[in-house]
C-alpha cells in the first residue's frame, strides 16, 4: 500500500532533491575577500580580483568564471523523478528494488561529481590548503543516501513478510 514507511522516504528522497536543487553545495572564500567559489547543482562559479597593473588608477576589478553543470541537476531531477515513481509502484516491491539500487548509483554518482569538483578542481582557487565548506543542499544529498537506504531496507522487509505469509498458506 502507498501508506507504507518506505513511502515515507522515498517522499523524503524527492524533498532532499529539491532543497539540494535550490541551495548552493559548497562555497570556498578566496585569497582577497572580495574573491570566492561556490557551487551550485547546476554551476560552479568563481570571483577573482584582477591584479593591478603598474600606471593604471587604482580600481578593482574582478571576473567571474562560470562553467555549467547541467549534468548534475540532470542527475538530481532523475533521483527525483525515479523516486516519485518508486513510490506508486507500491504493488511491485522488486521494481521499488530496482528503482532504489537505480537512485543509489545516480547517488554516488552525484557525490563524486561534487566531490571531484570540490576537492581537485576547487583546489586551484584561493588557497589550496583549505577545502571550503559544505552547505546544506550537499547534506541534502547525504540525506537523500540515508533515506535510499532506509527506503530499500523496508522494501526488503515488507517482501520478506509477503513471501513468509505465502509459505504459510
Amino acid at each position: 500500500m502507498i501508506q507504507r514507511v518506505q513511502t515515507i522516504f522515498l517522499f523524503l528522497i524527492v524533498v532532499a532533491m529539491g532543497v539540494a536543487l535550490a541551495n548552493p553545495l559548497w562555497e570556498k572564500a578566496g585569497s582577497q575577500p572580495s574573491e570566492m567559489a561556490y557551487m551550485t547543482a547546476l554551476q560552479y562559479s568563481q570571483q577573482e580580483t584582477v591584479p593591478q597593473q603598474a600606471g593604471v588608477p587604482v580600481q578593482q576589478s574582478s571576473t567571474t568564471v562560470i562553467t555549467s553543470l547541467w549534468y548534475l541537476g540532470l542527475l538530481i531531477g532523475l533521483v527525483a523523478l525515479s523516486s516519485i515513481y518508486a513510490i506508486f509502484q507500491y504493488r511491485n516491491r522488486l521494481t521499488q528494488t530496482a528503482l532504489c539500487a537505480v537512485n543509489a548509483l545516480m547517488l554516488t554518482a552525484i557525490m563524486g561529481i561534487i566531490l571531484y569538483r570540490t576537492l581537485y578542481a576547487g583546489k586551484e582557487f584561493g588557497n589550496s590548503a583549505d577545502q571550503g565548506s559544505f552547505l546544506l543542499g550537499f547534506y541534502a544529498i547525504i540525506a537523500a543516501l540515508v533515506f535510499n537506504a532506509l527506503a530499500n531496507r523496508f522494501i526488503r522487509r515488507d517482501e520478506k513478510l509477503v513471501r513468509g505469509s505465502d509459505r504459510l498458506r
